[in-house]
């Protein structure tokens, strides 16, 4: 078959240019070693204490000079011991969930040979420092950007298992689905941000470990790929974010930052059982030795899940929507001397899933590799303080398989109509230079690069016979480049400017179908195609007094459409939706302002904000029987997301509360070629959301909740079909044992509340209370 043969020439170029490049970093990796050099090994050792000189244990300790940085961890009685290779002056970082971060700066000529004492003081609650807003370390504080983090221990402390889920307790934050990882196919798993709406494609990017999580073929996001286990912290960016890192950033980004081993071992493992025949065992294992660091994580989880369908119009095909999957990675590091260090993670996933009905079944398979490092240069030759070089290459190649059938209307029985394979590689670069130029000013430059292959081949039934077997797909190349200028004016002002250029092509694109019964076959060849995006973003935060700033974003974001969109059709139930090869990117003006309180342990943060995308890729109806909705992708004129944000936190005693509030209006302002569709609201997109989430924690036990609400959202463009208010509350508890074990419980959705998350136009319901019990050490 034409269609078969295509690819097989694809992977075999791609694995000729795999194993170029694979040779090229090889030569690269031990060139490194021309910056390693004789060291003369010191060490800091030191004790960190809270205001009542009790021992904090799993300290996190940074060691920073000009080019180099060294991690260390405390041990359970406080105690830290980092070594110290380089003989000129560093700055000394100590950080700890809830207490303030302390910095102390010391000279190459200072004794430190006996052992320290170092007292931390309770947590502003804006001392916190993140990377994601600037692609650089930054105080939660000095940035006018919307960025919320999760830490590890409330990653921990969530009654949910699974990453996305840990998430929704953002406000804001939205799958195209109101379903989960854990029982939603992996092509509705698209995530938003701000309530732009969105559909399989995310219009937020995320990262994992500096690169792309985002499916390089469909940009829907594998959230199972994530053990939480695994997981340090995540920062999420609100607003649009394709200065810094292009594409897929028109709401957003969030960015997933996972755990290193600290200290000379680091072992977690977790084992859990519970309702819907669900088990998990996962473990985290790393370790420093000399200039050498590795760690490993391995996780598997399994589901039987629940039947999707009300019970009220179940039928008997109408089976539970579960999942299995297993996760396993590796990472191996390597210092050369101060100045350099790079590392290599390859990685597997694979998953399978029941999706409802006894024919209709999916699998993925994801093989990745991870090559990056950081290399540091001497700052006075550039007159720049510093100056690093991070930079990722990084590539892979997955399969996903689907079935889609046709359901009677009485549900008592399907045919399968379509049997579909989706083969991708992808391969890419990134790469940014950093520094400090005096004290006040950061600069950031870089790079990135990236292609993707991909296809969508299919076997089409009818009567239970195979009648057509099609092939689609084609291949995207993009290249970006951006800089930005953060500046501190006196030591109240801060503006920040950002500006990046993107180009991709869309190219070797065909549709090619041959039917079985004369072996007849028609190929369309589909016309190379070339797109641009400029996105400037500037910014100013204004510390009024030392408790207020006020502050303002004005940027421009995109997102370009996948190739899932432009080749490849899907079902849903009965909804058919169609691709369209025409479509073209969709961009969107930002602008946001608001102002933030922060005194002692109360945190208030608020803000308006105003998008307007243009062009915005939607699911468009085109016809609606009883038995069959059929949809195309179109870009749709323009929408517009208005609204109002505000977060709250505050510690009183051992309870830590935060609270956050979305309200959204979100429409199509305009659509020429339906104007049936205007002043409609944008699916899936509530216009009231709410989460709040609160801690206790003393001597041995700790306990959490965490409660969200929505108000209705519409299922379709025609807001036909209504999804009512829902609110949810999960709960948490757990008790420590002596030698670091813990025995935990969760509870999802402990009222049993049954809502509706999505109508195709058949009601489906959310998961009723979910129970696990497990056991934890660390």
């Amino acid at each position: 078959m034409q269609d078969v043969s295509y690819h097989v020439l694809l992977i075999e170029k791609v694995n000729k240019q795999m194993k170029k490049i694979l040779s090229l970093l090889l030569i690269c990796f031990y060139s490194f070693q021309v910056f390693a050099q004789d060291a003369n090994p010191r060490a800091l050792r030191g004790k960190i204490v809270d205001e009542f000189n009790l021992p904090i244990a799993k300290a996190n300790v940074k060691i920073l000079s000009n080019f180099s940085e060294t991690l260390c961890q405390t041990e359970q009685e406080g105690n830290f011991l980092c070594a110290i290779d380089f003989n000129e002056s560093f700055t000394l970082i100590i950080e700890a969930e809830n207490f303030a971060v302390l910095r102390r700066k010391f000279e190459s000529t200072a004794d430190f040979s006996q052992a320290g004492v170092y007292k931390l003081l309770p947590e502003s609650v804006r001392e916190e420092v993140v990377v994601t807003a600037n692609r650089t370390e930054t105080r939660l504080g000095e940035t006018p950007a919307s960025v919320v983090t999760l830490s590890e221990t409330e990653i921990e402390t969530t009654a949910a298992p699974t990453i996305d889920d840990a998430l929704r307790q953002t406000a804001g934050f939205s799958l195209f689905r109101r379903t989960g990882s854990r029982n939603a196919n992996p092509t509705a798993q698209g995530v938003s941000l701000r309530g732009v709406g969105a559909s399989g494609a995310s219009r937020s990017l995320v990262l994992f470990d500096g690169v792309p999580l985002n499916d390089p073929f469909g940009g829907w996001v594998q959230w199972n790929r994530v053990a939480p286990i695994a997981v340090e912290r995540v920062e999420i960016l609100r607003g649009g974010a394709s200065s810094l890192y292009g594409n897929n950033s028109l709401s957003g980004t969030i960015n997933i930052l996972p755990k290193r081993a600290r200290e000379k071992y680091a072992f977690s493992a977790e084992v859990f059982g519970g309702t819907q025949r669900s088990f998990s065992g996962s473990t985290f294992f790393g370790f420093k030795r000399n200039d050498w660091s590795a760690d490993f994580v391995a996780s598997s989880f399994q589901t039987k899940g629940y039947i999707l369908i009300d019970e009220s119009v179940r039928g008997i095909i109408d089976s539970f929507a579960g999942s299995r999957n297993s996760n396993f990675s590796v990472r191996v590091g390597k210092n050369f001397g101060e100045k350099a260090s790079v590392f290599f993670k390859p990685s597997f996933f694979g998953e399978s899933r029941t999706n409802g009905t006894p024919a209709q079944i999916n699998r993925t398979h994801i093989r990745q590799f991870i090559l990056g490092g950081d290399l540091g240069v001497q700052g006075s030759r550039f007159k720049v303080q510093g100056l690093r070089f991070d930079w990722r290459v990084y590539g892979g190649t997955q399969v996903y398989d689907q079935t889609f059938s046709a359901v009677s209307a009485d549900r008592n029985s399907e045919t399968l109509n379509r049997l579909q394979r989706v083969p991708a590689q992808n391969i890419g670069f990134s790469g940014q230079f950093s520094g400090v130029i005096g004290e006040k000013q950061t600069i950031v430059i870089g790079l990135e690069a990236r292609e993707v292959r991909g296809a969508s081949d299919e076997i089409g039934f009818f009567n239970n016979r195979a009648t057509s077997s099609s092939g689609a797909g084609g291949r995207e190349r993009t290249f970006g480049v951006f800089v930005q200028d953060f500046v501190r004016i006196g030591s109240k002002l801060i503006l920040t400017g950002n500006a990046r250029f993107d180009s991709w092509r869309n190219f070797a694109a065909l549709n090619s179908t041959r039917t079985l019964a004369n072996n007849q076959t028609i190929t369309t060849n589909f016309a190379d195609r070339r797109e641009t995006a400029f996105s400037p973003q500037v910014s100013m935060l204004l510390q009024a007094t030392k408790n207020l700033s006020f502050f303002a974003v004005a940027s421009k974001s995109f997102r370009a459409p996948t190739l899932n969109e432009l080749y490849r059709g899907f079902r849903v139930g009965n909804i058919v939706t169609l691709s369209n090869e025409n479509l073209r990117a969709e961009k969107a003006n930002n602008f946001e302002a608001g102002a933030s309180f922060a005194k002692d342990k109360i945190y208030i943060r608020g803000n308006i904000f105003w998008t307007e995308i243009s062009q915005p890729i939607a699911n468009v109806t085109l016809s609606a029987t009883p038995n069959l909705i059929t949809r195309q992708r179109q870009n749709g004129g323009t929408t517009k997301a208005r609204g109002l944000e505000v977060e709250a936190e505050t510690k009183v005693g051992n309870f830590n509360f935060s609270a956050g509030y979305l309200l959204v209006d979100s429409r199509v302002t305009e659509f020429s070629a339906n104007k049936s569709l205007e002043n409609l609201f944008v699916p899936q997109v509530a216009r009231h959301q709410m989460t709040f989430q609160t801690r206790y924690a003393k001597r041995a036990w700790s306990f959490a909740l965490q409660g969200r609400a929505s108000s209705a959202q519409f299922d379709d463009d025609l807001n036909l079909f209504r999804l009512e208010p829902y609110f949810q509350l999960d709960g948490f508890a757990a008790k420590k044992f002596k030698g670091n074990w813990q025995i935990f419980v969760g509870v999802e959705n402990v009222f049993n509340s049954s809502y509706s998350v999505g109508r195709t136009p058949i009601r489906t319901v959310s998961s009723p209370l979910n129970l696990r019990v497990g056991v934890r050490w660390n």
